[in-house]
């Protein structure tokens, strides 16, 4: 599922929140108190304000990427033992470039909820449409 920005959706299950505080105003709390917690109910409504892709590719799947489109470009060139020495070295990048690409993108996204609540930096798969 991929959200979008402007699209109304609503918490998938229960969800409590906890985090250090920085307290302002009264000189009785010190900063960085703990304020406790928050929970909020499944099926509270917001507003998709904004999404993020997180992609990670490795070093080994970069090269994996780089040799194999040398290969496939100026492979049939190339002498027989520098394009077996190339094939070599793509194959033993292979796993890294499979688990790369079986990987599932990391979406978060900065929802604006009804309650006046901004979630920010949260995993899509907390929402569902609403």
């Amino acid at each position: 599922m991929t959200l979008k920005v402007g699209q109304r959706v609503k918490l998938a299950a229960d969800t409590r929140l906890t985090d250090w505080v920085a307290m302002t105003g009264d000189s009785s709390t010190s900063p960085g108190a703990v304020a406790g917690s928050l929970s909020l109910a499944a099926g509270t409504e917001g507003t998709v304000e904004r999404v993020d892709e997180h992609e990670h590719q490795s070093q080994e799947a970069r090269e994996y990427e780089r040799l194999k489109s040398l290969l496939d470009t100026f492979g049939h060139e190339m002498p027989t033992e520098s394009r077996r020495q190339l094939e070599e070295k793509v194959g033993s990048l292979e796993p890294e470039w499979i688990a790369y690409r079986e990987q599932r993108l990391r979406v978060t996204v900065r929802v604006r909820l009804d309650l006046g609540f901004i979630l920010d930096d949260t995993q899509e798969d907390v929402f569902a449409p609403a």
